[in-house]
């Protein structure tokens, strides 16, 4: 081979990254995309494609941090994009907010004490839907009004998820770039109904049987948890909107990082 020659470039690197919990969270994302293709990575499944001239790749974790934290290590490590994104639904803090909103951090905590900065800024003035502050990751998913109320004055936070944290810190401890984009899923209009915590299970997907149980025992749960998923797909299409223009800003960037993790 000529002196001259270049290397091959390596098939498996991702220009950007992006750990979801949940497949319907980024299913709109991958609709824009082309040649999409899926595997199973030990536990995980990935799935990424091309976004214009952007290699995309997409790590469905399942829910909350212990599992958060394995697949944005086995993303970096399978496919070591510059960027890593936690995107996908969150429930909202404040009262202003509603479902499709985009909610991006400029810090995450968790109830535990551990915190994160983002020194970043997004102006948001004049921007209706558009909200930048803090994210507060919870072990479990947050179910009713009261204890997001909760939430949100005891940490001063503005929407609530079950990883962003667990991802930005993988992401600072290996010096990948980070942010956090989520939708709004579900607002404080209501509670959300008791059985979406038995209907998914610790992957995130859906338990079938839960879904006929609780339809057993309360007829009216078919109507709430078919009000979520229509709330779930709007939301996922909003995101994708939005992500449409981040993930170019972010490809032209290339090397200059915008915004780095620092614990508090």
């Amino acid at each position: 081979m000529p002196e001259s020659a270049e290397p091959s470039a390596d098939a498996s690197h991702a220009d950007i990254g992006v750990v979801c919990a949940l497949a319907r969270e980024t299913g709109a994302l991958l609709d824009r995309c082309e040649k999409v293709r899926k595997y199973t990575g030990g536990q995980f499944v990935f799935r990424g494609g091309r976004y214009d001239d952007i290699r995309l790749a997409i790590v469905e974790s399942g829910l909350g941090f212990a599992r958060a934290r394995r697949a944005t290590q086995a993303l970096i490590d399978a496919h070591t994009p510059p960027w890593v994104l936690s995107c996908g639904f969150s429930g909202a803090l404040r009262p202003e907010m509603k479902v499709g909103d985009i909610v991006v951090a400029d810090s995450i905590v968790d109830t535990h004490g551990q915190s994160l900065t983002l020194e970043m800024s997004m102006p948001t003035e004049g921007r209706s839907g558009l909200h930048c502050g803090r994210l507060v990751t919870s072990d479990e998913m947050v179910r009713t009004v009261r204890e997001k109320q909760e939430l949100a004055e005891r940490y001063d936070a503005i929407a609530v998820d079950m990883e962003s944290l667990a991802v930005a810190q993988v992401c600072r401890d290996t010096g990948t770039r980070f942010l956090a984009i989520r939708v709004i899923s579900d607002d404080l209009s209501a509670d959300l109904p008791p059985e979406v915590l038995t209907v998914f299970g610790g992957t995130g997907s859906v338990r079938f049987g839960a879904v006929v149980g609780s339809i057993w025992k309360r007829f009216g749960s078919i109507k709430d948890l078919w009000r979520l998923r229509e709330q779930a797909n709007e939301a996922a299409k909003r995101l994708a909107t939005f992500l449409d223009g981040v993930l170019v800003q972010l490809h032209k960037a290339g090397g200059k990082p915008e915004a780095e993790p620092k614990a508090d």
